[in-house]
């Protein structure tokens, strides 16, 4: 237990210092929204174009593995997209939003120190190899999905050009088509662009995070909390259920149920509240489930380690 919260309190702390800045005044909503705008556009894609750019294909991609993780994410997708339409009437949009919330875990900042801590370095492996598709897979679906609920009443023939726009003109999307051809080319990068690109990376994870404290004051979760607990049980209970009952079926080694359950089990990610505000659908519900569902995590992962082998 102490464990989990030496790995999640530093997140809540950021996530803090951003809330009180801009609670405070020394911090406009105007400096948020650029700080989030340098985050989405500008430095998750450096970081996401370098780790993938880098990680060793060969070795950390099993088919078993990724599917019997990404079968339990997108499930959990339809799950909260139509679960929120069903319970709580809202328009399709938001139902979308929603659901890309109970898909896309916070793999990163907490699947991986919450695996090393409990296994060793060791046993990141497959960890990183759900991490180099979470963005292109999740993103690709969730903007698919978006574009058929908002072109409701359109062209079908035009749908396809629309989503093509949509998934290729996101800055995720491009950095990780990008990373994945300089790694499959072996196209040399000078280690002048890679030392930029590392120092603008670095800071990807900790100004998102400071940045989402600032967007929580602006979006508290009255009226929405029945919504935002759904998602977060969606998110934290059913993801790695689905996962953990798919494992035996693909035999997977106790080392790939271990990473795969796990990063199924945390909080949503930072990424899930970049989705909504890229479309400024469900923005409140998306940044509270963030919050809150870190800090439910580290009574739901307590459970997860107990019973995992």
């Amino acid at each position: 237990m102490s464990a989990l919260i030496d790995v999640i309190l530093p997140v809540f702390i950021v996530l803090g210092f951003g809330y009180i800045s801009v609670w405070s005044g020394y911090f406009s909503d105007a400096l948020v929204d650029a700080l989030m705008k340098f985050t989405q556009a500008f430095a998750i894609p450096c970081l996401l174009f370098l780790a993938i750019s880098s990680l060793d294909l060969a070795q950390n991609f099993h088919a078993p593995l990724l599917f019997s993780y990404y079968a339990g994410a997108i499930l959990c997708f339809f799950i909260g997209m139509i679960g929120t339409r069903l319970i709580f009437g809202r328009d399709w949009e938001d139902c979308v939003a929603i659901g890309f919330v109970g898909m896309f875990s916070n793999s990163v900042l907490l699947g991986l120190p919450i695996t090393e801590r409990a296994y060793g370095a060791g046993a990141l492996e497959a960890n990183f190899a759900i991490i180099a598709l979470n963005a292109p897979v999740c993103y690709t679906f969730g903007i698919t999905a978006m574009e058929i609920a908002r072109n409701r009443g359109g062209s079908i023939g035009a749908l396809p050009a629309k989503v093509f726009k949509a998934v290729f003109k996101n800055a995720l999307i491009v950095a990780i088509g990008a990373g994945f051809f300089v790694n499959l080319t072996h196209l040399p990068i000078p280690a002048v662009m890679t030392d930029a690109l590392s120092l603008v990376a670095r800071a990807a994870l900790p100004a998102a995070l400071f940045g989402l404290g600032g967007v929580l004051v602006r979006y508290k979760p009255e009226g929405d909390m029945p919504t935002i607990l759904f998602i977060v049980g969606v998110s934290l209970l059913v993801q790695p259920a689905i996962t953990y009952t798919l494992a035996p079926i693909f035999q997977l080694s106790n080392a790939e149920l271990r990473s795969a359950v796990i990063t199924g089990a945390v909080a949503p990610g930072i990424n899930a509240y970049v989705f909504a505000d890229m479309y400024g659908r469900a923005r409140r519900v998306a940044a509270s489930a963030v919050l809150i569902g870190t800090g439910v995590t580290i009574l739901t992962m307590w459970g997860w380690l107990a019973i995992l082998p």
